[in-house]
């Protein structure tokens, strides 16, 4: 970072999800924004408890604000934003963590740019002020479809906002029937990834197709234009239960404890999948990334919503698989818009499509490990997306 450089704040959700996936999803956007020349810092000012998972034994607001804090002391170190971050404790006694709250809003009145990443922070006056706040959504179709039904708090919420960006790569295409907003013009961009975080250096592939996500979710589902379209994977899973006695594969889903019951354990085991906790690896960013580089690839679906509605989203997960050079078959959300496949990275609708990668895979596996790498090089890499991000958002 040069001296006097521009300044980026990314507003974020860490301490409320402190899991390995938004962890590893946060650090690529503050790390790649630095090595690019930024004086990046990370807040949040979410009004939001943090997750128990920080501080199991806590009395009160003010244990759990002490441990947010910690956590995020204890993640950003590592990557020289040490005295960078903040939390801001507007759940309970409005205390500012790490930076001051007299130096938080020198660091919002100077910004560049200030980052709403996942659209998860409700807007301050102190976000938006200077006209430098940027909307950054990783899931699509639920703010789409409010915006379409004219919902005022969703109107009211983006409109601070001067930039707005989706995941969903194929939206306002005519690929993708989501309706579009003409007031909230939303552009595409996709999960930046520092690729030497996935260096596979020691670490083989093991024999198991893997991946990490929840099984049951029963919220967020949204009616369009006279259809339900689910929130939740589980729908599309059991689609494709059969994979591991159909193909002789071993598979492996690591999944949330929150949302999985005993019977849907008994049912995938039955079936040939193994099941494991995911928090025994989601805890930990290192064996996060461990069981992702020790995998044979990932094979996973994406949620309904997606695939019907082909918005060309694509798992910013499974972006981390392909730069551990591990090959991906995941469901078609019309994602091929966007991606190359056939190599290293393979989209399906059906069984037979599923069983067609595999065999690809088997015939050539270190092939398509390279083919893997060179995708995540070439389309996720932080010097590829986050110019264009910056460019587009006026930074």
């Amino acid at each position: 970072m040069k001296k006097g450089a521009a300044r980026i704040v990314l507003l974020g959700i860490m301490t409320r999800h402190p899991v390995a996936g938004v962890i590893w999803q946060t650090l690529h956007y503050l790390e790649g924004l630095q090595r690019l020349g930024y004086e990046v810092y990370y807040v949040e000012a979410g009004a939001h408890q943090p997750s128990s998972l920080l501080a199991p034994s806590a009395n009160g607001t003010e244990d759990r604000s002490r441990a947010a804090a910690a956590f995020l002391e204890r993640i950003l170190r590592p990557v020289g934003m040490g005295d960078r971050w903040a939390f801001h404790a507007l759940h309970a006694d409005g205390r500012c963590h790490g930076l001051s709250e007299r130096r938080l809003g020198e660091v919002y009145a100077t910004a560049e740019l200030i980052i709403n990443l996942h659209g998860a922070t409700l807007p301050r006056p102190e976000h938006w002020k200077t006209d430098r706040l940027i909307y950054l959504e990783t899931d699509p179709v639920w703010i789409q479809i409010e915006l379409s039904q004219g919902l005022e708090e969703t109107i009211e919420y983006l409109a601070p906002h001067r930039a707005f960006f989706t995941f969903g790569e194929n939206y306002g295409t005519p690929r993708c029937p989501l309706p579009v907003s003409e007031r909230f013009v939303f552009r595409a961009t996709r999960q930046p990834v520092v690729l030497d975080f996935w260096d596979r250096e020691g670490c083989s592939p093991g024999p198991i197709f893997t991946t990490v996500g929840n099984w049951k979710q029963s919220w967020r589902d949204v009616r369009f234009q006279g259809e339900t379209y689910h929130w939740s994977k589980h729908h599309e899973f059991l689609k494709f239960l059969d994979l591991p006695t159909r193909t002789g594969e071993s598979f492996e889903l690591a999944l949330s404890p929150r949302g999985v019951g005993e019977e849907d354990i008994q049912m995938l085991e039955s079936s040939g999948w193994a099941v494991r906790n995911a928090l025994e690896i989601s805890v930990d960013p290192d064996e996060y990334r461990r069981y992702i580089q020790g995998s044979r690839g990932e094979f996973t679906v994406a949620k309904d919503q997606n695939v019907r509605l082909q918005t060309g989203w694509f798992s910013d997960r499974s972006a981390t698989y392909l730069a551990s050079g591990r090959p991906v078959i995941t469901q078609d959300t019309a994602f091929d818009q966007n991606l190359p496949t056939g190599r290293g990275l393979f989209a399906f609708n059906t069984s037979e499509e599923v069983e067609e990668a595999l065999d690809a895979i088997r015939t050539d596996y270190r092939g398509h490990c390279r083919a893997a790498r060179e995708i995540a090089r070439e389309y996720f890499a932080h010097d590829q997306v986050l110019p264009r991000l910056l460019h587009e958002a006026g930074g």
